[in-house]
């Protein structure tokens, strides 16, 4: 188990070392189309299992001959390391986790939202006993740390009248912390879909304390050397997802099929993950501001982010929504 200390210290070196690896690694500048384009892929993110499964990537380069690769992020924290390490360009992260780790130097920028999704709640199982926050006192609750779920847990803490010492967090990544909740091995846990719909609909756990507003949108990131060096790789990044995104819309069912395969989960898990994501708003925005600005001014107040920050000079470095605004007309 790694502690809170040491993960974000850690974090901080990585963050320091892959800024200069990743500039070291860079393609040659006077090129204005990349010769390799790595995106990640993540099971919490069904717009990139479609845009995946279809090669719509590889359509958008076809004519310029660039190489598509895919890398697979297990959570947040995974796809923040690939970025800073430049193991891939762009990454799919919760909101306040990107917030966290441009708070520590992180090189990347929010480019796209792929959805606003209820991801994440707080779960125990029924012969537990615990039902709301205040029973965690005292308790092991599992959580990945820098990502939504921690941080969900966290102001769910804060809003329950406790804080992050008042509990034991275990630091799993998210499938082991399903696991060690569904074999006893913590009290409670962090959710994040899908695998928390297996969780719920296969062992019965209960979701005890949901709350919409503390999960942060889903984020396309994508490295700032990259964005500076291939702006209109960027755009065509983000043209490929919108086709994505308008795709899950219309094909619910296709949708489930896809992700059924991908993350070999059941259809009927896949159906309740797909049912709690939004896909209605993919441009950076106001809205999108404002959450980020709330949730890391919480995480300041819980210290888990430097109190020093400018948490809305910091939001507004991390945001930029004029790739986006360039390819995707306002609904």
């Amino acid at each position: 188990m790694t502690t809170i200390k040491t993960f974000f210290k850690t974090t901080i070196l990585i963050f320091t070392f892959s800024i200069v690896s990743a500039c070291a690694s860079s393609s040659d500048a006077d090129s204005t189309t990349p010769e390799t384009l790595t995106v990640d892929y993540a099971y919490y993110s069904p717009t990139s299992l479609v845009l995946k499964e279809f090669g719509w990537l590889e359509e958008a380069f076809e004519e310029e001959g660039t190489e598509i690769e895919y890398v697979l992020s297990h959570g947040s924290n995974r796809a923040l390391e690939f970025l800073s390490g430049g193991s891939v360009d762009f990454g799919s992260t919760a909101g306040a986790a990107a917030l966290m780790a441009k708070g520590n130097n992180a090189p990347i920028k929010n480019v796209y939202i792929y959805s606003q999704p209820e991801w994440t709640a707080l779960v125990s199982n029924e012969s537990s006993g615990i039902d709301d926050i205040s029973n965690l006192e005292g308790k092991r609750v599992a959580a990945t740390l820098g990502t939504d779920p921690y941080i969900f847990l966290v102001r769910a803490l804060r809003e329950g009248g406790l804080t992050d010492d008042d509990v034991e967090i275990v630091n799993l990544q998210h499938s082991d912390g399903a696991n060690a909740l569904a074999s006893d091995q913590v009290d409670a846990w962090a959710g994040l879909d899908p695998h928390m719909a297996r969780q719920e609909l296969e062992t019965e756990a209960g979701l005890f304390y949901r709350n919409e507003s503390f999960n942060t949108y889903g984020f396309l990131n994508v490295r700032e050397e990259f964005a500076e060096q291939y702006p209109q790789a960027v755009e065509k990044v983000i043209e490929a997802y919108e086709k994505a995104r308008k795709w899950v819309i219309e094909n619910p069912d296709e949708t489930v099929e896809i992700m059924t395969s991908e993350a070999q989960i059941d259809e009927n898990v896949a159906a309740l993950q797909l049912e709690r994501n939004n896909f209605s708003t993919p441009i950076p925005g106001g809205e999108h501001v404002d959450s980020l600005t709330e949730a890391g001014l919480v995480l300041q107040e819980a210290e888990v982010m430097d109190g020093d920050l400018d948490i809305e000079e910091l939001v507004n470095e991390l945001i930029d929504p004029t790739y986006a605004e360039n390819v995707i007309d306002k609904e």
